[in-house]
Order: structure tokens, then C-alpha cells, then sequence
């Protein structure tokens, strides 16, 4: 058997003669494969010809301009969250070249997104021709997630130099004075030294709270799982806390099953996440004879967790907030702001959920849920 090769005008030649006897539904039959296929894409797709009327705009397009509706055979339109991309359109055609922009669009209030309010694409446009059609394809890739990782990485440097410089400056302005001998007398000493000894320790908790959020970070797979009494676990906590205990002098209630309420899991995360949650109510209520409650109810699917407080609470518009890293909101305590994060990732990795319902003044609610064995 003999193999020929066709030369290049052979090959053209019979890439035309394929052409010519394509039959029409063998051609919408690869449109609609590539069409099915690009709906998949989760970046968006739009193609217009130079009349500026939609050849094909993919599911996720339609999704990023939501309300405005993009139907192929139809004029893309002026409205007013097309403009960078008919800008982009424009200046693609005009130089006949690969441009790219950015995009930003406010989300309709049923769309908005816990840390933004807005979504952020980035568009690319270039020219196209088949046969005697020409026009402009764009690509538009949604940026929201990552610009909002590396906003949260630059604020997270950010407020923990400014956490730390606050008690290392303290701290270098108290051994100045000492240096230079202008206290002369025991009492004096010991007000420094326990200033000093007070900030040293707030620069321990914060480092300790970035350590222990830094180590949960993707660690689901190295948990040191055993299984514990979650009663006697909230026990440890009240007793770490005891100085706070004494000072705010709250009404706590605890309600577990008889036997303590099993679980699966980290202790030493479960250590943190109570503690995190009772000291946070500890200190943002100052006055004294706080009422505080703490339940376990275990179904056969999960056990629920709710720690409950009337205190101060949450503001509405604190709330999409309140597990977010260094946020405080209306809080004036001098805590690192890393708390909640924790309690919220702790919770995450062992497969968990937590919710926040609160009615400042009236009660605020934390509720954990966390699935068990089958």
C-alpha cells in the first residue's frame, strides 16, 4: 500500500471541495456543538459582526450583564453596563488589533456579594473574519475573587503591622525611660513594668491568632481528629477566661445532653472557637451581669451548636462583616479583630457552618452546625 501526501493546493483544494458539499445541517450542527460547548466557559463570550449585531453571546456573558440581555440576530444595544464593552468594540476596530480593558458593575441588590458590591471583568476584544463576514469577538473574565483575595492579603498586612507597632511603640518608649533613670521609686517601676508586660502580651495573642488562622488555612486533612465532651470543652474555656469572668461577672447557662455531647474533631480548634466566641461577648459588653447561653442538640444527621448573649450585638450593616479578618465594626475593645475569623475557618474545616442573627440589645446568636458520621 502506497501512502501519498497532498501537496499545500491540493490540500486547499480539497478543504474548498469540503466545503462546498457541507451540507447546511452538518454546519448548524457544529454550531450548535460549539455553542453547547462554550456555554460551559465560565468566562464570557460575545461575537458581533461590524453591524454590530450578535452572532453568539454565551450563557456566562448573558450572567456577567445581568439585567441587560444580550439575544443573538439583535443590535448589541447602548445601555449604560455595555459602554466599556462597546468602547472596547470600538477601539478594536479601529486599530484592527488585540485590545484589551477593565470593567466594573454594581450588582443588582438580590446579587450582592458578601465583601463587594460590585464585579470586576476584564475584557478582551479582538477582530474576526470568515469569508466576506467580519466583526469583533470579546472575551470577559470575571476578576472579582481575585481582587478581592489580594485586597483582603494587603488589608491583613496591613492592620497586623498597624496591631503590632501600636504595643511595640509602648513598649520602646517605656525602656527609654527606664534607660534614663527618671523613675526613681518602686511604684513607678512596677506601673511600667506592668504596662510593659500588658502589650507584650497583646503582641503574643496577635501573633498567636495569626499563627493559629495561617495554620487553617487548607489544613482539613491534618486535623488531629479525636473525639471529646463538647460540655467539657466550653468548661475549658470559661476556666482559661476566668480573670475576664471575674472582672464582667456574667450569667452563663449551659444545656448539653446528660452525657456531655459527643463529637469528632480538633480539640484544640474546638478549644479556640469557644473561647473565641465567649470572650468576644465578654468584651464587647463592658457592664456587668451579661446573660449568656450556651446549647448543644445533636440529630441523627448533625449537632447544632447556638451560643447565644443579650448583649450590645451586631449593627445590620456589621453583620456581612463580622467574620472578616481585623474587622470591628462598632466594637471598641482592644482585641486583635482576628476572633471570629478564626472561629469561622475552625468551623469550615471540619466541615461545618456558622450563621450570626442579631438584634443589638436584644440577643445576638451564633449557630453551628456540624455534620456528623453517617
Amino acid at each position: 500500500m502506497t501512502l501519498q501526501l497532498m501537496t499545500a493546493p491540493a490540500q486547499q483544494g480539497w478543504k474548498a471541495q469540503q466545503a462546498e458539499t457541507a451540507s447546511p445541517m452538518c454546519m448548524q450542527d457544529d454550531c450548535r456543538l460549539f455553542g453547547t460547548l462554550l456555554n460551559e466557559s465560565p468566562q464570557g463570550i460575545l461575537v458581533i459582526d461590524d453591524a454590530d449585531i450578535i452572532v453568539f453571546a454565551n450563557l456566562a456573558m448573558n450572567v456577567m450583564l445581568l439585567p441587560h440581555s444580550l439575544e443573538e440576530g439583535r443590535p448589541l444595544g447602548t445601555a449604560p453596563s455595555l459602554e466599556a464593552i462597546t468602547r472596547i468594540i470600538k477601539d478594536a476596530r479601529t486599530r484592527r488589533t488585540r485590545v484589551e480593558g477593565e470593567l466594573r458593575l454594581p450588582l443588582p441588590h438580590s446579587y450582592a456579594a458578601e465583601w463587594s458590591h460590585e464585579r470586576h471583568y476584564h475584557l478582551c476584544a479582538s477582530p474576526w473574519s470568515e469569508g466576506t463576514r467580519t466583526g469583533i469577538w470579546v472575551m470577559v473574565v470575571d476578576h472579582t475573587e481575585h481582587d478581592m483575595i489580594a485586597q483582603t492579603r494587603q488589608d491583613f498586612v496591613t492592620s497586623a503591622g498597624h496591631e503590632l507597632r501600636t504595643p511595640l511603640s509602648l513598649i520602646h518608649g517605656y525602656i527609654e525611660t527606664l534607660k534614663s533613670g527618671m523613675i526613681k521609686n518602686t511604684t513607678s517601676l512596677v506601673r511600667c513594668l506592668d504596662v510593659m508586660e500588658k502589650h507584650s502580651r497583646r503582641m503574643m495573642r496577635i501573633i498567636d491568632d495569626m499563627l493559629t488562622i495561617s495554620r487553617l488555612e487548607g489544613l482539613e486533612e491534618l486535623l488531629k481528629t479525636e473525639t471529646f465532651l463538647v460540655r467539657a470543652c466550653v468548661h475549658d474555656a470559661i476556666e482559661h477566661l476566668t480573670p475576664l469572668i471575674e472582672i464582667r461577672q456574667p450569667v452563663l447557662n449551659l444545656d448539653f445532653p446528660p452525657d456531655g455531647g459527643l463529637l469528632s474533631g480538633d480539640r484544640f480548634y474546638w478549644d479556640q472557637i469557644f473561647s473565641n466566641l465567649i470572650e468576644n461577648a465578654l468584651k464587647e459588653n463592658p457592664r456587668t451581669g451579661l446573660r449568656m447561653s450556651i446549647t448543644g442538640r445533636w440529630t441523627q444527621q448533625e449537632c447544632i451548636i447556638t451560643v447565644t448573649d443579650d448583649g450590645v450585638g451586631f449593627r445590620p450593616e456589621d453583620l456581612p462583616y463580622a467574620f472578616k479578618r481585623f474587622y470591628r465594626g462598632m466594637q471598641e475593645s482592644k482585641g486583635t479583630g482576628l476572633g471570629l475569623s478564626i472561629v469561622k475557618r475552625a468551623v469550615e474545616v471540619h466541615g461545618g457552618t456558622i450563621d450570626l442573627e442579631s438584634h443589638p440589645g436584644r440577643s445576638t446568636v451564633f449557630t453551628i452546625r456540624v455534620p456528623l458520621p453517617g
